[in-house]
């Protein structure tokens, strides 16, 4: 019996542990012109070009991390374009958004973002987003920035660190929201209230995390959510490191504003209490706080208070991280780590990858508004990991995909090995593929629903995926812009 030509998929990809929006179980997943085309029993028979077959290595969909800076043009000896989509890929990344600072000039026009797309053209191994900037002075800008694809603006309350992306103050920050709540826009906040924020008084960690208490952090998050529920807004929180945001949070979502937030891999792996004297590899604004607190931010993820993990990658060369955390250079450097180093303190605590895929891959997928992705499904791209969940590695700096090898994670035995990345059906390797992404024309989405505490513990999993799903045609094309060409 002949089997037609567009009955034979590209690849069957096959696993007993595939993460799947339903459950984990054992699926063979059919990919045809770079689309998920069918979503079969494990033991399918299915006429493909290639056939892999994981066996009990979990197959995950591709992660995607919003908040990466990728700091080209400009500051590419920190990191480019070329260097972080490799890290990524070795992560299990497939999607990145790029942050619009730490980049020369950062991205806070049209002009600007064409100067990074151009910059970023033939070197992408993944595929790449870009945020806007809001700064003082720029409102009129943020209307043609949406308009040429970025998927929000990110502002700051208190000093960002570089000259060139100043913060807004109070009128400032109202400005900007009501202009992009204008174009149903989304505003992304780093939250510390600069009032609250002093000058370190001495070199130690101690004198820093003293410097930048949970506090300023809470009382920026209580004036974003009275403003985001005043203009209505789609406002997010990044990079929450104090559990004293987790109950105005809370609230505000109960009072109907539209507000949601993300924390990072260090701030639930890493703990003040183990800082090492003058290891400003550590250092990160906001700061990496007590073990006490880390137990509250994995029990904000488990009430879906804090919706996404993504890595805030933000490296710098090593001479910017000298042994004193008051004159150091802030950032963290993990882009290649944030899966294994969630999993290794997710699965202490009894939550299953199905959760872990929720926080890295779902839910930063919908805040950015990028349809068929993070998620394993029929019709999304076929971006696909290949995960080892019960194997160990030891973190070597050097052996990172990062252009520089600074990191808290080295000489760290962390859980989970990735073991290869599809990239729409094509396995990463060093020929660029990615794509420059735009949000779907329906915008950015709230991050997952409201889950309770009842809801939260561990991932119940299935053996049986369900009916079996497939599709000649895996839907219509979503919005993308040109590839980068080689």
């Amino acid at each position: 019996m002949s089997v037609r030509t567009e009955d034979v998929a590209d690849l069957v990809i096959r696993s007993r542990r595939a993460v799947l929006p339903e459950g984990e179980g054992p699926a063979a997943v059919a990919v045809r012109r770079g689309r998920i085309a069918g979503l079969h029993p494990y033991d399918a028979v299915l006429e493909a070009a290639e056939q892999v077959d994981l066996g009990d290595t979990a197959l995950l969909p591709g992660l995607v991390d919003t908040h990466v800076h990728v700091n080209e043009p400009g500051r590419t000896h920190w990191e480019g374009f070329a260097s972080a989509t490799r890290a990524a890929a070795a992560g299990g990344v497939t999607t990145i958004v790029d942050m619009p600072l730490n980049s020369l000039p950062p991205t806070v026009n049209v002009a600007a973002l064409a100067g990074k797309r151009s910059a970023a053209a033939g070197q992408c191994l993944v595929d790449v987003g870009f945020w806007g900037g809001a700064v003082p002075g720029n409102v009129k800008d943020l209307r043609p920035l949406h308009e040429a694809g970025v998927h929000g603006f990110k502002c700051f309350l208190s000093p960002s660190g570089v000259a060139e992306f100043p913060p807004l103050d109070v009128d400032g920050l109202r400005a900007a929201m009501v202009e992009i709540a204008s174009f149903d826009g989304l505003l992304i906040v780093h939250a510390e209230d600069p009032a609250l924020l002093a000058e370190p008084a001495g070199p130690g960690y101690a004198e820093f995390l003293d410097s930048r208490p949970g506090r300023s952090e809470r009382r920026a998050v209580e004036l974003v959510a009275a403003l985001a529920g005043e203009t209505g807004v789609r406002a997010h929180i990044l990079h929450v490191s104090s559990a004293l945001c987790l109950e105005p949070l809370a609230r505000a979502r109960r009072e109907g504003v539209r507000i949601t937030a993300e924390t990072c891999p260090h701030y639930l792996t890493l703990t003040a209490e183990e800082v090492p004297r003058g290891a400003t590899e550590f250092k990160c604004c906001p700061p990496i706080r007590t073990s006490a607190n880390r137990e509250q931010l994995w029990q904000g993820l488990a009430d879906a208070v804090l919706s996404c993990v993504v890595s805030d990658h933000s490296p710098s060369t090593p001479d910017l991280k000298v042994p004193d955390f008051a004159a150091a250079w802030g950032g963290i450097s993990s882009l290649q780590l944030g899966l294994t180093a969630v999993w290794t303190e997710a699965s202490r605590r009894g939550h299953g990858l199905g959760q872990v895929v929720r926080w890295m891959a779902a839910n930063p997928a919908a805040l950015a508004g990028l349809d068929g992705k993070g998620a394993i499904a029929v019709g999304n791209d076929a971006d696909l990991v290949a995960f080892d969940p019960d194997a160990g590695h030891t973190v070597d700096a050097a052996a990172l995909h990062h252009r520089n090898p600074g990191t808290p994670y080295h000489g760290r035995t962390l859980r989970g090995v990735v073991r290869a990345t599809w990239l729409r059906g094509r396995v990463v390797g060093d020929t660029p593929g990615g794509e420059f992404l735009r949000p779907s024309p329906a915008g950015a989405r709230s991050p997952g629903p409201e889950r309770t505490a009842e809801d939260s513990g561990p991932e119940r999993t299935t053996e049986d995926p369900g009916p079996e799903r497939t599709t000649e045609d895996p839907g219509p094309e979503r919005t993308t812009e040109e590839r980068p060409s080689p």
